[in-house]
């Protein structure tokens, strides 16, 4: 292993060029994951043809350094307007935005930085170390695993934010239901459509977000006119201090280890891996509360953890062959169009270009901390312009990368209503965590679970004998009791205190 190594890293000192396309790529991939709607899934696609005219070494650390980029780039938008520029940075916008709106957008950018940094490292380092294992791990998740991962993510929906528990419920099972919407998996009947032929293909993910985000933000901030201490219009990127990094030191570990491990589960990615480490992140907290009103654990949580997935998503697709995400599968393309084949011998046959991409996926991570802090500067300077004119540029932002995504009108309606169910849920109290998290993993859940059921002919209990599987319910069991005590307690602490105010008013009285 020592040997491919250093014949990678020559390789790569004898090739100067290798550095540039590095520094181009996550250039590239960040501008592309900060802009609503494009992801760095059409930031790879586009850039696969020019690949062409490189070797097969460097046209992989191009297609790579944009997907380190761009899983960072969605939490620059996600941060400074609410507005998520990919799936996976939905999360950091629950706590990066409100801190933005304390006065606090660069260290808000800075932990995100950080925190991106730290978990692509942590990624890539067990990617470069334990890919064959890590896969051949991935080959024994089967339904009932990806349930019980899903159920794990989902019951922390009643111990998140910092409002009602019946209505974190309330909005979780509503995107429960949102997301049944469409054609049935297995059966392949409509459901919930009303005859409508819009519906068929269900609600998409990315217009969803980006309505009950961006454009509910917009309609908010509309809706509430100018309002001093409101407008952030002071940034200037801050990485997170020694004792700050201490402070978070175990969510950063948490999720980077979370990520990896659901990056290399073929088909989940960052997305589910952002919101499973948000969800765990709130529910160890000994102020879960808080989660929601901009606190730096909140943003570290998911920004560790999508980063993390990059990496892990790698294992799936060079050691089996088997992309691991919706971007992986995207470079799948941009491997065969050379010729090489990935899977099991690739690493044998291909050893140079293996370890090399390994070299690569780490400058890229730390290059991006160099980048991050460049480009989050000059995104920053939109935020001194007049709301009047950043919302509507906002507003017509989003609606052309939802429409650049399939091209599709229907994306851009759901984008719409949804815009306006986020405004609704905000103006009445309903937590939007809670409802993404049900949007999100909602399809995994009921889609495990029903072909976990087909395969043990129907025995419930199949689930909690497979080793894997009944220690995820196991855990996601005492979490959630742990977290609905937890909040109990608080709410029970908090009428004590409230009531032995007015009884020492009362006897001042």
């Amino acid at each position: 292993m020592l040997d491919s190594y250093l014949s990678a890293l020559g390789y790569m000192a004898s090739n100067p060029f290798t550095f540039l396309l590095i520094i181009f790529s996550v250039v590239w991939g960040i501008a592309f994951g900060s802009i609503p709607g494009l992801t760095g899934i059409v930031g790879v696609a586009l850039l696969i043809p020019f690949t062409f005219a490189f070797d097969p070494i460097e046209g992989l650390l191009l297609l790579g350094g944009v997907y380190v980029g761009s899983t960072f780039g969605g939490s620059i938008s996600a941060i400074l307007f609410n507005t998520p520029g990919s799936p996976e940075a939905a999360c950091t916008a629950l706590d990066g935005y409100p801190m933005a709106r304390k006065g606090q957008a660069g260290k808000a950018l800075g932990i995100a930085l950080a925190a991106s940094a730290i978990g692509g490292i942590f990624g890539t380092v067990v990617l470069m170390v334990a890919a064959p294992p890590l896969a051949r791990l991935a080959l024994q998740f089967g339904p009932p695993e990806y349930f019980a991962l899903a159920v794990l993510g989902i019951t922390a929906i009643a111990s998140i934010g910092h409002g009602s528990v019946l209505k974190a419920l309330m909005a979780g099972l509503l995107g429960l239901g949102v997301a049944t919407i469409g054609i049935d998996p297995l059966t392949g009947m409509p459901r919930f459509t009303f005859g409508s032929m819009m519906l068929l293909t269900g609600v998409g993910f990315v217009p969803a977000i980006i309505g009950i985000f961006a454009l509910a933000e917009v309609l908010q901030r509309f809706g509430e006119g100018p309002q001093k201490g409101y407008v952030i219009d002071d940034v200037s990127t801050e990485l997170p201090t020694i004792s700050e990094f201490i402070q978070t030191r175990v969510t950063l570990l948490r999720s980077s280890v979370i990520g990896t491990v659901i990056g290399a589960l073929p088909g989940v990615g960052a997305t589910t891996a952002a919101f499973i480490s948000y969800s765990e992140a709130s529910r160890w907290s000994k102020h879960p509360e808080k989660f929601g009103t901009g606190v730096p654990e909140g943003i570290a949580a998911p920004e560790s953890a999508n980063n993390a997935a990059v990496g892990g998503s790698m294992i799936p697709l060079l050691a089996l062959g088997i992309p691991g995400s919706a971007t992986t599968a995207v470079m799948i393309g941009g491997l065969t169009i050379h010729g090489i084949i990935p899977g099991p011998q690739l690493m044998q046959t291909n050893s140079d270009l293996v370890y090399s991409v390994f070299i690569g996926m780490m400058l890229a991570n730390l290059l991006m901390l160099i980048v991050g802090v460049r480009m989050a500067r000059y995104f920053a300077l939109v935020l001194k312009a007049p709301y009047a004119l950043v919302g509507p540029a906002i507003v017509v932002l989003c609606m052309t990368g939802v429409y650049a995504l399939q091209n599709n009108v229907v994306d851009l309606a759901v984008m719409l209503v949804f815009g306006v169910v986020g405004f609704a849920m905000r103006r009445f109290g309903f937590p939007v965590a809670s409802f993404i998290i049900g949007l999100v993993l909602g399809p995994i859940a009921e889609l495990s679970l029903r072909q976990g059921l087909m395969l043990s002919d129907y025995d419930v209990t199949a689930f909690a004998t497979r080793p894997i599987a009944g220690t995820l319910l196991l855990f996601s069991a005492v979490s959630l009791i742990y977290g609905l005590a937890g909040q109990f307690l608080r709410t029970r602490r908090k009428l004590n205190g409230d009531t032995g105010a007015e009884t020492s008013e009362e006897a001042k009285a």
